[in-house]
């Protein structure tokens, strides 16, 4: 039996649909949802600026994260900054409504990317860096298998506190022998 790429228990990879532009636009006006997502200044864009967003690259996978119960889009995901010649890539992901978080969404999500990434485009690695207070992220990358590789220090101000950015990383051989592949 073939195992679908793109479905998993939870969600499901999509491409962009019309009327997504609309929801992701919404999720922009929420500062938490900003500052966990990004490193950049929180600020919301104009729905226009989300339109090329996750159009085909040839060193970045986008996908849109909808619910496999009502297909609803509540998150994106993508490997992205792939280098073929070393066989590595960069995740971002984000769940774009405080009420979908924490609810095993984002753990779905990164079982489906990492199949994708170390099955379909057969890279090695994987990393991401997180804002050191997005405890729950942090959780959920660990119980995928990530570990902490280092430190960027006191590189995030934030609410005139200053924090570290955590560089995290997957290998492929790592990934499988928590899924017994």
């Amino acid at each position: 039996m073939t195992v679908n790429l793109f479905r998993g228990k939870l969600l499901k990879l999509t491409a962009k649909r019309d009327g997504d532009t609309e929801i992701i636009a919404a999720w922009d006006e929420d500062p938490d949802y900003l500052r966990n997502v990004d490193t950049d200044i929180a600020r919301p864009r104009p729905q226009q600026s989300f339109e090329d967003e996750g159009e085909p690259s040839p060193n970045s996978f986008y996908f849109r994260l909808r619910t496999i119960e009502d297909d609803r889009l509540i998150g994106f995901v993508v490997i992205h900054s792939i280098e073929w010649n070393n066989r590595a890539g960069m995740l971002a992901i984000g769940i774009g409504e405080a009420k979908d978080r924490g609810k095993g969404y984002g753990s779905d999500a990164l079982k489906l990317i990492l199949r994708y990434a170390f099955h379909e485009l057969n890279l090695n690695r994987v990393g991401l860096d997180v804002i050191e207070y997005n405890e729950g992220a942090i959780r959920a990358y660990q119980k995928a298998g990530f570990q902490i590789e280092g430190r960027m220090r006191q590189a995030v101000h934030r609410d005139g506190k200053i924090h570290d950015r955590i560089a995290m990383g997957i290998l492929r051989p790592e990934w499988e022998a928590l899924n017994n592949q």
